[in-house]
């Protein structure tokens, strides 16, 4: 399945049915009077999280759509039928933005929950609603109120509670692979990530979604690569964690880069919980591995994981730090730990 986290769509709510001009007739009925039914309510659009997308292609094919028209009235005081209503069905994480991409509707962020972007249109009267006492044959009945009709945005971030940044091949697919059922492509060649990828973990009994994005070099907020892009789908996570590989020559200086770009992007990312990771070690001695370790502690002010997702080592650490933090942070927020509805011995791979 394709990967998309943007789409624009066109709906309509349907319009009203007209109201009936009707007069009953009836043998031996001498003043039978007006009779016409109101139109029936045009059919809502609606848009509603479900469960097991994580993707827009579904809209890359369809981005029309539009309510029923509800049913015009008729004679013998009969209204007629509502229209049906439409629903666009989206994953879990989703925005919707007014046509300029910027005015946000709803953010739907939990299954099930739903949102009326469009309501249809109000029937009409027919003429047995404009009877009274001074004017018991009226002639004329209203027409059905049009639906509404825009075009919107839709735009996908994915609900994760850690997320991987760094530059490309900085050894996050790699660590998503084995902690995780996930299977990103990974290959020795900068953006073999081309779009985000989501994992279960599970260390101690406890699980967290895990989510790798494609690398950031420098001037990604200025379009520079691919990885700007996709920063949004760890702008819900609760921590990141920040790879650097120990085949860089100057680790600090890479460090640096990534810490700007996310500054530069904006939207708290560079306020959020972060840990700092030297991957790849399986390459290094013991001097040049305590080397790097020392010069990228300066850099980021703090401690610093070694780690080697291929020998397995140092992983059971940065896993058990970023389980604590989510615990943390869901703690802190008053947030119960939610229930992933996955089988452990299917999906989970990690076993510390």
């Amino acid at each position: 399945m394709k990967f998309l986290d943007e789409a624009k769509v066109y709906i309509r709510s349907g319009d009203g049915g007209a109201g009936s001009v009707s007069f009953h007739r009836e043998k031996y009925i001498e003043f039978g009077g007006p009779d016409g039914g109101d139109g029936g309510r045009g059919g809502d659009v609606w848009v509603e999280a479900v469960e097991g997308l994580n993707t827009l292609i579904d809209f890359r094919y369809q981005q029309h759509f539009k309510g029923e028209t509800g049913g015009h009235g008729m004679g013998r005081n009969r209204t007629g039928a509502n229209g049906k209503s439409v629903t666009l069905k989206v994953p879990v994480g989703t925005q919707i933005f007014e046509e300029d991409r910027e005015t946000l509707i709803c953010d739907l962020t939990e299954i099930g929950e739903r949102y009326r972007l469009a309501s249809g249109g109000n029937g009409g009267f027919g003429n047995a609603h404009f009877k009274t006492a001074t004017n018991q044959a009226p002639r004329w009945a209203n027409p059905g109120l049009e639906g509404e009709e825009k075009t919107i945005w839709l735009r996908l971030k994915l609900i994760a509670d850690a997320g991987l940044v760094g530059l490309p091949n900085a050894g996050k697919s790699t660590f998503l692979a084995t902690v995780t059922r996930a299977r990103p492509k990974i290959a020795n060649y900068p953006f073999t990530t081309l779009h985000p990828n989501l994992g279960v973990a599970s260390i101690h009994g406890r699980e967290f979604i895990l989510a790798d994005i494609p690398g950031l070099i420098e001037g990604a907020h200025e379009g520079i690569g691919i990885g700007d892009r996709f920063l949004g789908h760890v702008e819900r996570t609760r921590v990141l964690l920040h790879l650097v590989s120990s085949q860089e020559e100057d680790v600090a200086a890479v460090y640096r880069t990534v810490r700007h770009e996310l500054q530069a992007y904006g939207h708290e990312l560079a306020d959020k919980h972060e840990l700092v990771a030297l991957s790849q070690i399986d390459i290094l001695d013991d001097e040049t591995l305590a080397e790097k370790k020392m010069a990228l502690e300066e850099a980021s002010g703090g401690p610093v994981f070694a780690i080697s997702a291929v020998a397995q080592k140092g992983m059971s650490e940065v896993l058990s730090a970023l389980a604590e933090i989510i615990r943390a942070e869901e703690a802190r927020l008053g947030i119960a730990a939610p229930e992933r509805g996955i089988d452990k011995g299917r999906h989970d791979k990690w076993e510390p």
